[in-house]
């Protein structure tokens, strides 16, 4: 499982970055991302038959206690903020409008980090240990951590070439590292969206995953 994780994230890094230039200029840019899309799909069915071929062991500690359960809840619940909040006026995402979008300064989730949908993977992969905290879950939440935050990174360094001092000004104004109080100026449709989707993910947790999550618990 450990070789399948490596294989899931280097796979990623390597096309998204160093190799996504001579593959573009040998296949296409719409072959580049139909080969991003295959190795990306077989890479993570990969890590996902490698975690269901692996029995589950004891956990660290008692996942299902209250303690656990409501920091996981606690914490799923603001990554579903990040996640919605992320497609609004999101300068990392491929948009003409990015360089605008980065002109207004910090604006809704943007208020807590420039990252927010990265940070929501992140934050994704810390409830699923708090709950569960076995070796492949650790292994498999740890490498979509390493994807999101190691990407994070690359991606600012990517964008500030690709956007020059635009990219430059909305670094100084945001966030790398997610700000708490920015939570409470996200605004409303990033909460609203978000509990919607908390809601919803963790009802379908309980028949897709076989074990209940959140307040359906």
């Amino acid at each position: 499982m450990i070789a399948a994780a490596i294989v899931f994230v280097g796979t990623h890094f390597a096309l998204s970055h160093p190799l996504r230039r001579p593959v573009v200029k040998a296949v296409g840019e719409k072959g580049f991302q139909g080969l991003y899309s295959l190795v990306a799909l077989a890479s993570f069915a990969w890590m996902v038959l490698a975690f269901r071929a692996v029995e589950p062991a004891l956990p660290l500690w008692n996942g299902n206690g209250d303690a656990a359960w409501i920091g996981a809840s606690v914490v799923m619940l603001l990554a579903s903020v990040l996640l919605v909040g992320s497609f609004a006026g999101n300068p990392a995402l491929p948009d003409p409008r990015a360089k605008e979008h980065a002109a207004r300064g910090a604006h809704g989730v943007f208020h807590v980090t420039r990252h927010p949908m990265m940070w929501a993977m992140a934050l994704w992969s810390l409830a699923h240990v708090l709950a569960s905290p076995t070796p492949r879950v650790i292994v498999l939440a740890g490498a979509v951590a390493v994807l999101a935050l190691v990407g994070a990174a690359l991606q600012d360094g990517k964008k500030e070439v690709l956007m020059g001092g635009s990219w430059s000004r909305w670094q100084r104004q945001t966030s790398f590292w997610p700000r708490l109080g920015g939570f409470t100026k996200a605004g409303a449709t990033p909460w609203i969206g978000g509990l919607a989707l908390w809601l919803l993910a963790s009802w379908a947790h309980g028949p897709l995953a076989g074990i209940p999550a959140g307040i359906w618990r």
